[in-house]
């Protein structure tokens, strides 16, 4: 069977519900339709087995889809299984699918609180300070990075350690309520946190890692431009790699408590460069 990346099982799940929503057929009823095995129609949907364009044209087709859709679904799918995968970054669906169905996130954040503990009016701040998202479309996004915290709210969330360096807590994304309030929320989280301290050199932009108990991790990395998704082995070990160096040099839980608290008692604009 296929290895399944992010990119496939999120296809998978878009070819899923066009299935629910136009022919209201289930997995088996819509494999006898289309002459094939029901297990087919489950692991297509499930992004383990690369449909052909036959595959495709027969399943499109069967839900009521014209040319030009099936066309433009053909061309995002010829990627889906690739072990490099760069999305322009709008899209969220992939990410979404790929956070939430994981078993472990680690992560390494170097300029920004990490999104799954932003606060509603600092993720604002960072919308309004990047500035190269048009204005409407900033509740819309800073709703999709709220929703996706749900995820840690799970009674079995996944297994979680977020790296932040020092920067991030430096960098003002609002006036002193937004900060304090965003101290606090990472206070309240603080048994997943590891700072760095503002003295170890920064080592990278940021990346995360997601685990699965039955997929292959997946590298993750974003700029303004393109989100990076990577599933190739020998990077999948450079970024443990990296990990274990910064689980040598970040603080411990009690001393990320102690170094957050530091911020609570400090207002924004105060220095704060720390050994």
């Amino acid at each position: 069977m296929t290895a399944s990346t992010a990119y496939s099982r999120d296809l998978g799940d878009e070819l899923r519900r066009l299935r629910e929503t136009c022919t209201g057929l289930n997995g088996h009823q819509l494999a006898k339709k289309l002459g094939w095995d029901p297990s087919k129609v489950s692991t297509v949907e499930h992004g383990k087995y690369r449909a052909s364009e036959i595959d495709l044209i027969q399943y499109l087709s069967m839900c009521g889809k014209d040319i030009d859709f099936v066309n433009d679904f053909k061309r995002r799918y010829q990627y889906a299984f690739d072990e490099y995968i760069v999305q322009l970054s709008g899209n969220l669906r992939t990410v979404g699918m790929a956070e939430s169905t994981a078993s472990a996130i680690t992560s390494y954040d170097t300029m920004l609180v990490p999104g799954l503990f932003q606060t509603l009016e600092y993720a604002e701040g960072v919308y309004y300070a990047n500035g190269s998202v048009a204005e409407e479309r900033i509740p819309e996004l800073v709703q999709c990075r709220t929703d996706r915290q749900a995820v840690l709210q799970r009674p079995y969330r996944p297994d979680c350690v977020f790296y932040i360096h020092e920067l991030a807590l430096q960098q003002p994304m609002g006036d002193e309520a937004v900060m304090q309030a965003q101290y606090e929320r990472l206070l309240s989280k603080a048994h997943m946190i590891r700072i760095v301290p503002s003295k170890v050199t920064v080592m990278s932009a940021g990346f995360m890692l997601w685990e699965y108990e039955k997929s292959r991790p997946i590298a993750y990395s974003e700029t303004e431009f393109a989100r990076v998704f990577v599933q190739d082995l020998g990077a999948i070990a450079k970024a443990r790699q990296h990990f274990k160096q910064l689980e040598k040099v970040a603080l411990d839980v009690d001393q990320t408590r102690s170094k957050l608290r530091q911020y609570l008692r400090e207002p924004v604009g105060a220095g704060r460069i720390r050994s």
